[in-house]
């Protein structure tokens, strides 16, 4: 790689600033540093990350350099005993201290945080065989017995080297670099082909496009979100995927939706506080307060509360959080409930014995903690 990796990665730790979180900064050093090859940006990005994880195990007085080799340190000798630390210093080191009013911290939610996140993909149906052939080193998800495995679940594990996004599958649009809590949240929403429905708070479209693969392509898919820009790369990701039976606007959160389309199913994936992400974004931890929380919570019920205006009789509403906090997942369902006596709770297709309400747990998937809730309208 030319310089040393621990130069590189201080290089990017040196420029995190309020306003550019750790994984802006090094999106934009490694977009930057033309020297560095596939491998080289994937060992700066593992540092950084890794750097993150460890901090508190470190001397801030040392320079920048020294504290990342120390924490990789940390990383290769906890990844080959992870029993080695403690739980009680992953407790008060490891996540912030207003995480332990908000969700149990028992110790294999700690060490999963402090573990490298895994790599998944999700094929399109009836592709995952091929999509693994071509890339190796893929294997399948094995899920907990509290999930009931969907029949067209094409999500792989990728242990290989290679830089996905150069390879000819994802330049053809035969899968998607897509977390498997994420693909599961799909599933739960189970849409039909032929029906119409709204993903909410679409983002950059990651479960827009399994919606619509889900759908077989027919039907119609609304995908709304507030920015401008990451429409813009939905539409991207959309025409890569052959994904043609949708149709986008911006949506703010407030107010009706925006068309006048009665929907069998809504999506509300909405925005969070991304605790169930620390795991893959360990600066997070360190920039989050309760505050942040609180306020999101106010903005997740809102959210459901205008959503539900444009589910019709009989139809779904799927809520969804890449967070695993009491207040973001099961208060705000409960909220729900108690304001929208038209809505029953409906049991999700990824549920093993039926529940209205799934906490997808980081530890049990290797993949992103994620809540997820879902309701019928009756009337």
């Amino acid at each position: 790689m030319g310089e040393t990796l621990e130069n590189h990665a201080a290089r990017v730790l040196g420029s995190i600033r309020p306003g550019v979180p750790a994984d802006a900064a090094l999106r934009e050093y490694l977009v930057s540093n033309r020297t560095l090859g596939a491998v080289g940006k994937r060992s700066v990005s593992r540092a950084v990350f890794t750097y993150f994880r460890w901090i508190n195990w470190l001397e801030r007085g040392e320079s920048l350099q020294k504290q990342v080799v120390k924490a990789l340190g940390f990383q290769t000798r906890f990844e080959r005993d992870p029993a080695s630390v403690k739980a009680e210093a992953l407790a008060s080191r490891a996540v912030p201290g207003w995480l332990a009013g908000e969700m149990e911290l028992d110790a294999g939610t700690l060490r999963q945080l402090q573990r490298e996140p895994a790599l998944w993909i999700r094929a399109k149906l009836g592709g995952a065989g091929a999509v693994g052939t071509a890339l190796g080193s893929c294997d399948p998800p094995v899920l907990p017995s509290s999930l009931a495995a969907p029949g067209e679940l094409s999500a792989l594990r990728y242990r290989g080297a290679a830089d996905l996004h150069k390879a000819q599958g994802f330049q053809e649009g035969a899968f998607e670099i897509q977390d498997l809590s994420s693909q599961l949240v799909g599933h739960a929403c189970a849409p039909a082909t032929g029906e119409t429905w709204w993903d909410a708070c679409a983002g950059e479209g990651g479960k827009s496009l399994h919606l619509s693969d889900l759908m077989r392509n027919k039907g119609l898919l609304w995908a709304t979100d507030r920015s401008v820009r990451r429409i813009s790369v939905l539409k991207r990701r959309a025409a890569r995927a052959g994904m043609f039976n949708y149709r986008t606007a911006i949506w703010t959160g407030t107010g009706p939706a925006p068309f006048r389309t009665p929907c069998d199913g809504v999506l509300v994936d909405a925005p969070c506080s991304g605790v169930g992400t620390w795991q893959r974004n360990p600066h997070a931890r360190w920039t989050t307060s309760i505050d942040d929380v609180r306020e999101l919570t106010a903005v997740q019920g809102a959210l459901l509360g205008h959503a539900a205006r444009s589910v019709k009789p009989g139809g779904r509403l799927v809520y969804s959080v890449c967070t695993t906090t009491r207040s973001e997942t099961a208060s705000v369902a409960e909220g729900f409930e108690a304001s929208h006596p038209g809505f029953e709770p409906a049991p999700l297709p990824i549920s093993a014995a039926g529940a209205a309400r799934l906490m997808l747990q980081s530890r049990e998937l290797d993949a992103n903690g994620m809540f997820v809730a879902a309701w019928k309208r009756v009337r």
